[in-house]
């Protein structure tokens, strides 16, 4: 049967399998084997057909092409050298391996003695090579049809690119965000075609959304350790394929199912951000399988040891490290990147430790390869870029490092709203830089406010309701003794640990809800919410829930009682007060009004209780919570009249009610309370208060006024 089809030396480019109408060309890249087979299967992934050797060579490039190949054909590769782990090398030709540049998978990995290449059994474990075939146990390549898919792409719907100073994110899971949800069609829960449901996508556009930032949806594979305790890897951050989207979040086999997500999200104009692994993958460390990088070019596609090439760098703390510095590596990501970009859609992406790739010989560098390869890509320089700036290796932590243009995840800002809010002694310093958009951090290399992203929660740790519901971690459900996970939350329970019926307890941990939110919503910055804290969304507790794949984690759509519809539309009410007023979203940083120029005409002022400008003496005062925040904006329209506008927000962190005195400003007539967090139905706050009063805040609240001139 495979007579028919031809044989011909192919082209080095583009690196995978490419369809061109006539056949189908091969090309993979490895500077160390000396041998590689292309193993092509039937249709049910079980029986091999056929093995080609790929015998044209170019610059490390092996490729083949192969006249009357149709799309829908599996295959994988073999690949011969010598395994030597003391010198980097585990080539292992009887493992069937990945092609690094799929773009889709057919069949589930499976766990199995076989898809290791060295010996189990053996005492010195990965020095001795095992000679045992995996084909049965390993998911097949296939080879797709991308002139029918782009010919599709090209009926996109536009991208709505928001500008990072309107950007609203909601971080969630492509499965939890309507595994739950009765509104989607059963057979689209949990998946691209659920998230693109219009229900869904009404709900996130009415809340005040502007970007989707997806946790990772390129193929990944559960760790053996969560399988063996009945787990899965639910966040998805242990990648295996950088250009396959993962078969669990599919209705369908076609993976044009991910781009018409895409052009709903767009069309209901909002953005897809995705989160991305391209520090590790999951082959793991020393004594992980081999599936596909490992076997194709182990000393290439990794950081290896040093002093000992059998190790492997561990700077991201799960057992391996991608070589980003290598040529071939870096075009890998930059392919992968432009991939998701062009062909699927997205908007942007947020790099899980990302120092890992600004890593070069001498440390990280805001000038490294991998930064100037995106900025002048044409694809990816419009593209939004999030870092999470920091990983485990030397010199790690960079946050406020990285190049102008890109946003970073800010724990600092998550720390320090957090404990302000406990009530911890000393913070209003810190807190007053970190909500004016941490210019500390960010403004000395040119960026704007825009560079921090602001959050409270996100994925990895406690939720919203938890961190005003557990003092301490409750991760017995992961089956580490509980070991594992944060161990500073800067949370607090309020006088009882978990779920209470005190309806004390219970409202003073509402009102906390609310004052993290508007806090995060009204700071200077790009502001991020964790899906389901806006309806009080609980793990009870499990601050490390990347492996349940249950109700920890789905959100649940039938479970939202009152007190979690007020949130939610109290939610939309801070997200509709962030849009109608500008001075929430400057361009710029807003300095004093001394300090102000033409470029925003815009100042700042801080306020201690008694309506005066804040001393010094009380900015070191231990014990003092609360502060007052004035934003000013000054625009002149013919020399004749000024139209200014004016906001206070006024923080109470203290356990005790305080008097505040208003500030005194020449024009202004009164002041209109646009938002306070004792009120619990999220409708908007009209009280008008007059410019001479003193206002009586509660314990633990938050009070935005707007100033009527």
């Amino acid at each position: 049967m495979f007579n028919k089809y031809k044989l011909g030396s192919g082209l080095p480019y583009p690196l995978g399998a490419t369809y061109d109408s006539n056949g189908v060309n091969f090309a993979i890249f490895s500077a160390n084997a000396e041998k590689i087979e292309l193993c092509l299967y039937d249709k049910y992934g079980l029986n091999e057909i056929r093995r080609v050797r790929l015998l044209a060579r170019s610059d490390d490039i092996w490729h083949v092409y192969i006249k009357g190949l149709q799309p829908g054909t599996l295959y994988g590769y073999r690949v011969y050298g010598p395994y030597e782990p003391q010198k980097g090398h585990r080539f292992n030709h009887h493992k069937l391996l990945l092609d690094p540049y799929a773009k889709k998978l057919d069949g589930m990995f499976r766990w199995s003695p076989l898809m290791f290449g060295y010996n189990q059994e053996h005492a010195d474990q990965d020095l001795i090579i095992d000679t045992r075939d995996n084909s049965k146990e390993v998911p097949k390549c296939v080879v797709v049809d991308d002139l029918a898919f782009e010919s599709s792409a090209k009926k996109c719907v536009p991208r709505p690119h928001v500008p990072w100073n309107k950007t609203v994110l909601y971080e969630t899971h492509v499965k939890g965000l309507t595994q739950l949800n009765l509104r989607v069609p059963a057979s689209q829960r949990g998946t691209f075609s659920g998230l693109a449901h219009p229900d869904v996508l009404d709900y996130l556009k009415g809340l005040g959304v502007t970007s989707i930032e997806l946790l990772p949806v390129q193929a990944f594979i559960d760790e053996q350790f969560l399988t063996a305790h009945g787990l899965t890897n639910y966040w998805g951050y242990n990648t295996c394929q950088f250009f396959a989207p993962h078969t669990g979040y599919m209705s369908s086999d076609d993976r044009l199912e991910f781009r018409k997500m895409v052009d709903a999200v767009h069309r209901a104009g909002m953005e897809v951000i995705l989160d991305v692994v391209y520090n590790h993958t999951g082959e793991g460390n020393h004594l992980g399988p081999t599936m596909s990088f490992r076997g194709i070019d182990n000393a290439s596609y990794y950081v290896l040891d040093a002093d000992d090439p059998r190790y492997y760098a561990n700077d991201t703390g799960c057992g391996n490290t991608v070589n980003i510095r290598h040529p071939r590596v870096l075009q890998m990501v930059m392919d992968s990147l432009r991939y998701w970009a062009h062909n699927m859609g997205v908007d942007g992406f947020r790099f899980d430790l990302a120092t890992v790739l600004g890593r070069e010989a001498h440390g990280f560098d805001a000038g490294s390869g991998f930064f100037d390869a995106i900025k002048q890509d044409p694809v990816l320089a419009p593209c939004k870029m999030i870092a999470e700036p920091w990983d485990i290796g030397p010199g790690g932590y960079q946050l406020g490092a990285y190049p102008s243009g890109w946003g970073e995840w800010n724990d600092r800002y998550r720390d320090t709203v957090r404990r302000f809010w406990r009530g911890d002694a000393g913070l209003l310093p810190e807190f007053a830089r970190r909500i004016h958009g941490s210019s500390d951090i960010f403004e000395h290399s040119g960026r704007s406010p825009s560079a921090t992203i602001n959050f409270v929660t996100s994925h990895d740790g406690f939720t919203l309701a938890d961190i005003v519901g557990y003092k301490e971690r409750n991760n017995f459900a992961n089956k580490e003794n509980n070991n594992d996970g944060h161990h500073a939350n800067f949370s607090d329970n309020y006088g009882e640990e978990g779920e209470t019926k005190n309806p004390q307890i219970l409202a003073l941990r509402a009102r906390q809800k609310r004052n993290f939110i508007a806090t995060c919503f009204l700071s200077q910055g790009t502001p991020m919410l964790l899906a389901g804290d806006e309806f009080g969304k609980t793990q009870k507790g499990n601050n490390n829930a990347y492996c349940q794949d249950n109700e920890y984690n789905w959100l649940d759509w039938q479970g939202i009682n009152e007190e979690n519809t007020q949130l939610q539309a109290f939610t939309k009410l801070v997200l509709s007060i962030r849009r109608e007023y500008t001075l929430l979203t400057a361009d710029n940083y807003i300095h004093r009004s001394e300090e102000a120029d033409d470029k925003n005409n815009c100042s700042v002022r801080w306020y201690g209780l008694d309506g005066s400008e804040m001393r010094d003496e009380q900015w070191e005062d231990q014990h003092l919570h609360t502060v007052g925040w004035a934003l000013e904006n000054n625009v002149f329209f013919d020399d004749l009249e000024k139209e200014k506008s004016l906001l206070l927000i006024i923080f109470n962190a203290s356990a005790e009610e305080q008097s505040f005195s208003l500030p005194q400003y020449p024009k202004v007539k009164c002041w209109h309370c646009l938002l306070d967090t004792v009120i619990t139905d999220g409708s908007p706050v009209k009280k008008e208060v007059m410019n001479s009063a003193k206002l009586d805040l509660p314990a633990k609240s938050l009070r935005l006024l707007t100033a009527v001139f």
